[in-house]
C-alpha cells in the first residue's frame, strides 16, 4: 500500500511542479492546467477586474487579477470577444510576478506566472487591436491554488467595443512610458508639472510603482536628452549618497546602470543585481526606459533604508561609449514621497536656488536700475538738496549700488555653497563676471580724480560704461536663471522678465529724450522739468516693484 501511494507521488509530482516556472502555452485553447484534477465549480474567491467599462481600437486597459482572501500560486490570462475561443489583443506587464506567453501564434497575447510564489495581486496591460475587432470583449483567468484547487475561466465584467476612433491620423507617441495612471498605481514627478511623456518631447519623467512586498518596484525613466537620463532615491534634494538608476544609450541601444553617488563627482557603477523587464526607446532625441528591479533602495553610505520615503530626483545629459558626462539637466520633488503611496508630485527648488534668484533680481533689477538712472538723469533735480555734506543724488547712488553689490556677493556665495559646481550651462559664468565687474566699481570710485582733474572724464566714462556692461550681462544672467527654474510649458516667468527689460528701456528712452530736449533748449532747470523727472522716477519705481513682485511669486512657485 505504502509502496503504492509513493509511486503515485512520484508519477504525479511532475504535473504539479512542471509548470512552476509559468510556461504554459499547452493551456491556452481550453485554459485547463495539466494538473491531476478537475477544475472547481464553487465561486472563485479571485476576480479579474478592468479600469474601464468600454474600449475603442487601440486603447490600453489595466487589467488586475486579485485574491479576496487566499492568495493564488499560478495563473492564465486571456482576452477573448464575447462568444469568441480566440484571444484578441496584446499584453505588457509591468510587474515582476507576470510573463507574457504566444497563444494561437500571436505573440504577447496571454499572461502567466512566473514562479509558483503565493501572489494576491497582479496588474497588467491590454492593448486593443487598432482594427479586426467588432464585439464586445471579456477577461478570462485561470487561478491555481494549488495542484488540486484550480478555478478556471473566471471572467471579468464584460468590455463594450464602441467603434475605431475618429478617422483623424494619430501621432505616435514619442515615449512608450505615458503619465495616465500618475496618483492611481504610481508616484510621479516630471518637469514641466504634470506633463505627459507620451504626447510631450518637452518632458522629462519619473515614476516608481511600489509593488505590496516593498521589495519590488517598477521604475519608469524618460525625458530629451543626448546620451542619458536618470533617477535617484535620496533623502535630500542635492546628490550625495543616493540610490541611482541610469538609462544611457550605449551602442545602438539603451543600457541600464544602477549606481550610487558620493557627491560631486561621477557616481560609482554597481552591478546590476536584480533588474529584469527592461524595456528601452529613443524617439526624437527622447530617451526612454522602463525596468523593475527588486533590488533594496540604500542610502547614507550603502546602509539599507528603514523606509520606503525618498525625495525623487532626475538628471539628463550626454554620454559616450555608455558612460555619462556631467548632467545639463535636473530637478528633484518637492518633498518626500511614500513611494508606496500613488500621486503626482510637484518639482521644487530648493529653497538657497530661489533666494539667490530673488536677491539677483532685486539687485540689478530694482537698486541697481533705480541707483544707474539717478546718477545718470536726477543730478539737477536735486541741486541744492545735501546731506552729510554730499550731495543727495550721490548719496542715493552710493546707497543703491553698494546695496546691490552687497545682495550679488551674498547670492553669489549662497547658490555657490549650495551647488559647489558650475552646472546651469551659461548661467553661472554670467554671474560670475557680473559679480567681478560689479566688484570694480566701488574699487575704482574710491580712487578716482577730484572733479576738476583733467583725467576725471577717464574715470566717468570708464564708470559708466563698465556699468552698462554690468546691466546687460545681469539681465542675461537673470533670463538664462529663469530658464532653469521656470518648469511650465509657457515660460511665463521669461516673458515678464522680457515685459520687465522693456519697461526699463521704455523709461530710460522717457529720461534720456527729456534730457536732450533740456540740452537743445539751452534752457535754465526750472521746478517744471525737475517735476517731470521727479514724476518719471516715481512711474518708473511703480512699474519697477510691479514685474519685481510678479517674478518673486514666480520664483517662490517655481
Amino acid at each position: 500500500m505504502y509502496v503504492y501511494t509513493f509511486l503515485s507521488i512520484i508519477c504525479t509530482l511532475p504535473l504539479a511542479l512542471c509548470y512552476g516556472n509559468g510556461k504554459v502555452t499547452g493551456s491556452c485553447g481550453n485554459m485547463i492546467p495539466s494538473h491531476p484534477a478537475s477544475s472547481q465549480t464553487s465561486s472563485a474567491p479571485y476576480t479579474v477586474s478592468v479600469n474601464q467599462s468600454s474600449f475603442q481600437g487601440g486603447d490600453t486597459i489595466t487589467v488586475t487579477l486579485q485574491g479576496q482572501s487566499t492568495a493564488f500560486r499560478g495563473f492564465l490570462l486571456e482576452a477573448r470577444e464575447v462568444g469568441g475561443g480566440q484571444p484578441v489583443g496584446t499584453f505588457s506587464v509591468t510587474d515582476s510576478q507576470a510573463q507574457l506567453l504566444a497563444c494561437s501564434g500571436i505573440i504577447n497575447s496571454a499572461v502567466s506566472h512566473t514562479s509558483p510564489a503565493n501572489k494576491n495581486s497582479v496588474k497588467v496591460l491590454w492593448k486593443a487591436p487598432s482594427s479586426g475587432v467588432s464585439k464586445d470583449i471579456a477577461f478570462s483567468a485561470t487561478f491555481v491554488q494549488d495542484k488540486v484547487t484550480f478555478w478556471v475561466q473566471v471572467k471579468s465584467e464584460t468590455v463594450k467595443f464602441t467603434g475605431v476612433p475618429s478617422t483623424t491620423t494619430p501621432s505616435l507617441p514619442i515615449s512608450f512610458i505615458s503619465s495616465a495612471e500618475c496618483g492611481n498605481t504610481k508616484v510621479c514627478v516630471s518637469q514641466p508639472s504634470n506633463c505627459n511623456p507620451a504626447s510631450s518631447s518637452s518632458c522629462s519623467f519619473i515614476s516608481v510603482t511600489a509593488f505590496s512586498t516593498n521589495s519590488t518596484f517598477l521604475v519608469e525613466i524618460s525625458g530629451p536628452a543626448s546620451g542619458y537620463v536618470a533617477t535617484g532615491f535620496s533623502n535630500d534634494q542635492k546628490m550625495g549618497n543616493d540610490d541611482i538608476y541610469i538609462c544611457v544609450i550605449n551602442g545602438s541601444g539603451v543600457q541600464v546602470q544602477h549606481a550610487h553617488s558620493t557627491g560631486k563627482v561621477m557616481p560609482q557603477i554597481l552591478s546590476q543585481g536584480q533588474v529584469s523587464n527592461v524595456q528601452s526607446s529613443v524617439n526624437n532625441g527622447v530617451i526612454s526606459c522602463s525596468f523593475t528591479s527588486q533590488n533594496a533602495i540604500t542610502t547614507q553610505s550603502r546602509s539599507a533604508a528603514s523606509n520606503f520615503t525618498y525625495y525623487l530626483l532626475f538628471a539628463s545629459g550626454p554620454a559616450s561609449g555608455g558612460s555619462i558626462k556631467f548632467h545639463d539637466n535636473t530637478f528633484s520633488s518637492n518633498q518626500k514621497v511614500d513611494l508606496t503611496n500613488p500621486q503626482f508630485l510637484a518639482t521644487s527648488e530648493p529653497s538657497s536656488v530661489k533666494a539667490h534668484g530673488a536677491l539677483m533680481l532685486i539687485s540689478w533689477m530694482t537698486t541697481g536700475s533705480l541707483g544707474m538712472l539717478i546718477a545718470r538723469y536726477l543730478k539737477a533735480a536735486t541741486k541744492q538738496h545735501r546731506c552729510c555734506n554730499k550731495d543727495f543724488w550721490f548719496l542715493a547712488h552710493l546707497t543703491l549700488m553698494v546695496t546691490s553689490v552687497i545682495a550679488s556677493g551674498i547670492a553669489f556665495i549662497v547658490i555657490f555653497s549650495f551647488a559647489q559646481d558650475w552646472s546651469g550651462g551659461a548661467h553661472p559664468v554670467l554671474g560670475c563676471i557680473v559679480m567681478i565687474l560689479a566688484l570694480i566699481q566701488p574699487i575704482g570710485a574710491a580712487f578716482r580724480c577730484a572733479p576738476g582733474n583733467k583725467w576725471r572724464f577717464v574715470f566717468n566714462w570708464g564708470h559708466a560704461l563698465n556699468a552698462l556692461v554690468i546691466k546687460v550681462l545681469a539681465v542675461a544672467a537673470i533670463f538664462t536663471g529663469l530658464g532653469l527654474i521656470d518648469n511650465t510649458d509657457s515660460r511665463w516667468l521669461q516673458k515678464v522678465m522680457g515685459g520687465f527689460v522693456a519697461w526699463e528701456v521704455l523709461c530710460f528712452l522717457l529720461y534720456e529724450l527729456n534730457l536732450r530736449n533740456c540740452l537743445k533748449e539751452k534752457t535754465e532747470r526750472t521746478s517744471d522739468s525737475n517735476t517731470t523727472e521727479v514724476v518719471l522716477l516715481g512711474i518708473f519705481f511703480l512699474g519697477n516693484i510691479a514685474f519685481l513682485v510678479a517674478l518673486l511669486c514666480g520664483i517662490g512657485m517655481s
